[in-house]
């Protein structure tokens, strides 16, 4: 009677573990416990770095498939270098529940504020609190240390839907910037001037531009 209360026992407890350690996987997943951001590789389009394994929104934020259900989001390095070198970032806390093409990011500059939307849906699980203490980050690397936020996707479907289409990436960015440069052709100079890479700041030298106006209309928040 005593071997079988102990064997009972005994099996009460794994049973009590095994629950426990299935709850822990997503628990991990929501914290963050991620690989880190692989090498995407080159590919540049008209000066711009678009990574070909990325997905793209068409208001410029991308998504990065991690594992099951779990999304790395950030902005592509051409709202970057529109946003330029911004004061204050404001992202959705852990626990939010973002819907694609909502507003998500907003982002500070001379009293200004432009926002960026959510490139897929699913609730926000992790901020890179990196990127909120270094701001320049998201100039400098904005696919890899310059991400923004990991999100939890029950619906895999919703990850990819509406994203632009892998063979229409490099027409779609190409489109981009040869509307911004008609819109504003000082800018082709400010790229030459670089090498073929956009400036830093694409906007800063060109005082009679609004900087909330023109990154807005390319975001798809104006």
């Amino acid at each position: 009677m005593t071997v079988i209360l102990v064997l009972s026992t005994f099996l009460v407890f794994i049973l009590i573990d095994f629950a426990l350690s299935r709850k822990k996987v997503p628990q991990a997943e929501a914290a963050g416990q991620v690989d880190a951001i692989p090498d995407l590789g080159p590919n540049y389009v008209d000066g711009f770095l678009v990574p070909e394994r990325l997905q793209y929104h068409p208001g410029h934020s991308w998504a990065l498939r991690e594992r099951k259900n779990l999304t790395r989001v950030g902005v592509d390095e051409f709202a970057a270098a529109l946003l330029g070198r911004i004061e204050r970032l404001e992202l959705p806390k852990p626990g939010t529940w973002l819907r694609q093409g909502q507003k998500a990011f907003s982002f500070y500059r001379d009293g200004e504020k432009v926002e960026v939307l959510s490139p897929t849906e699913g609730e926000v699980v992790e901020v890179n609190s990196e990127v909120l203490g270094n701001l320049p980050l998201l100039r400098k690397d904005p696919y890899g240390a310059g991400w923004l936020l990991m999100v939890h996707s029950p619906d895999e479907e919703t990850v990819s839907r509406n994203l632009i289409p892998f063979n229409m990436v490099h027409s779609w960015m190409q489109n981009a910037v040869e509307r911004l440069y008609a819109l504003q052709p000082q800018l082709a100079g400010a790229v030459a001037a670089d090498g073929g890479r956009p400036a830093e700041d694409l906007l800063a030298n060109l005082p009679n531009v609004s900087w909330q106006k023109v990154a807005a209309e390319f975001l798809l928040t104006a």
